[in-house]
This record gives C-alpha cells, sequence and structure tokens, in this order.
C-alpha cells in the first residue's frame, strides 16, 4: 500500500455518527443494531435497497418447466416458497402429498406450514448454509429437483448438482429490483451498510452522479465488497471479520476506533 494510500485512508477515519443499513427494520428489538445505536448514542436507520417481484405466470411458462415432472423442491428462503405456492395455485398445480422438500434452514421449512399442513410431508432442512442442505441431497440422488430461484442466485447449489451428476430444473419465480430511494436524495450517512451486489446496483440506479467523499462503505460477504470496489468506490469496512462475524460487530469495531472509545 503506497504512502498515498495509507494517508487517504487515515483521512477517512472520522468519526461516525450516523449509519443507513441497506436491510428492513429488524423485527426483533434486541437486534444488535439497536444496542449499537443505543451504546455509542448513533443513529441507524434502515432501508431496503432491494425489492422481491414475482415473475408473471406468462413469464413462467416461457421456462417451459413442468413442475409435476420433479419429485423434490429446494427452498432457500421464503420468498421462494412464497412465489412456488403462487405459480402453482396460478397453474391450477395440486403439488402431490408424496413431494419432498429440502429447506436451507428450519425456519424456512416451518415456514412452508402456511401452505402445506408439515407434518404429513417430507420435509429436510439444513442447519445454516448451503452446505448443510447439500449434505441432505446427496443422499437422495434419485430425485428429480426443482430449484425456485431469483434472476440473481448464488451458484453453489446448481455448481454442486452439476458436479455431482444430480438432477436439478431451475426456476425463476422472482426478481431481484432496485428499490426507489428518491426520497433519500438529499439525506447524508456516514457509514451506508451493504450486503449484496444488488445493493451497489441499487445505490446507482437511484443516484448515478453518487459520490461517496467522506461517506464510508460497509460491505458484507466477497461478493459485496468487490461490487463496492468495482464501482470505484473505497471499502472502509469489510464483513466478516475473524473477531466480528457479523455486520453489526464490523460496524462496532470501526466505530470504537474512529469514535475514540
Amino acid at each position: 500500500m503506497s504512502e498515498t494510500t495509507v494517508n487517504a485512508h487515515q483521512d477517512r477515519l472520522t468519526k461516525v455518527s450516523s449509519i443507513l443499513v441497506s436491510q428492513a427494520r429488524p423485527t426483533d428489538e434486541k437486534s444488535p443494531y439497536f444496542e449499537l445505536a443505543k451504546r455509542y448514542n448513533i443513529k441507524v436507520d434502515f432501508r431496503p435497497f432491494i425489492e422481491i417481484q414475482g415473475v408473471s405466470f406468462k413469464d413462467f411458462r416461457k421456462q417451459k418447466i413442468n413442475i409435476l415432472d420433479h419429485t423434490a423442491i429446494i427452498f432457500t428462503s421464503r420468498n421462494a416458497v412464497d412465489h412456488f405456492f403462487r405459480i402453482c395455485k396460478e397453474a391450477r398445480i395440486e403439488v402431490p402429498a408424496d413431494m419432498k422438500y429440502f429447506c436451507i434452514t428450519e425456519q424456512t421449512a416451518i415456514y412452508l406450514q402456511k401452505y402445506i399442513v408439515i407434518r404429513k410431508r417430507k420435509i429436510f432442512s439444513g442447519q445454516k448454509t448451503a452446505a448443510d442442505l447439500l449434505e441432505l441431497i446427496k443422499k437422495h440422488k434419485s430425485e428429480k429437483f426443482l430449484f425456485p430461484c431469483s434472476d440473481k442466485r448464488r451458484n453453489d447449489i446448481p455448481e454442486f448438482m452439476g458436479t455431482n451428476d444430480l438432477h436439478l430444473t431451475e426456476a425463476v419465480m422472482y426478481e431481484t429490483v432496485s428499490a426507489d430511494l428518491s426520497d433519500l436524495e438529499d439525506v447524508y450517512y456516514d457509514i451506508l451498510a451493504f450486503f449484496s451486489p444488488s445493493g451497489i446496483k441499487s445505490l446507482f440506479d437511484n443516484f448515478p452522479d453518487f459520490q461517496q467523499n467522506k461517506t464510508r462503505i460497509a460491505a458484507f460477504g466477497p461478493t459485496t465488497a468487490k461490487a463496492v470496489t468495482d464501482a470505484g468506490l473505497f471499502l472502509d469496512i469489510q464483513a466478516p471479520l475473524p473477531n466480528a462475524p457479523s455486520m453489526s460487530g464490523a460496524l462496532e469495531l470501526y466505530i470504537k476506533k474512529v469514535n475514540g472509545l
């Protein structure tokens, strides 16, 4: 790192009094973000930079996918659950009672009860990550899997299925689009916290002439960090860290440093 770069980085280490988290406000009042705001007397606001929109049934049909050709469904989010059953309803498809469901977490599996009687179905759930889920899938190699997903999705599941010669059909049932942030045009925050490349895209979709100046950028995960630097922005805070596995933890370490606490 050159001396100029070091000096530029040092110049950015100024006191933090406000943060905008580019996600919905947590429903849990014990969220670490609320603790952060209270502990360091800073303003923490929440605003989703992206929205989920369902693919129309007409556009889904263009994918030429027959849901009933499959024997198992992979769910990686509640959005996937909602839009899968929406499409089934619009297609007037009754999902067979022997359909198997593979869910990324137990919470996602429990969410299925919104649409089916879960005690009567074959449901498998991972602990937290796609890796957990994939270990379960390996034990059911004969199934024909359907993967309801967004137009923007991670590659881990399709790559795993291809590597292990498992039958997988990707079904794009919802899309990630930029939210309207026009009301934030004249609002300034010391830190903007991002969680996906789509959030960075939304920033520039809404504010094509955005100038970072002294605004610090925080990014969660390597793909988000890359999107920040690819956009020509300065990445000030990267999460997760070995001593701070969450975004709130990484923000706290930074605030302690720059606020002199």
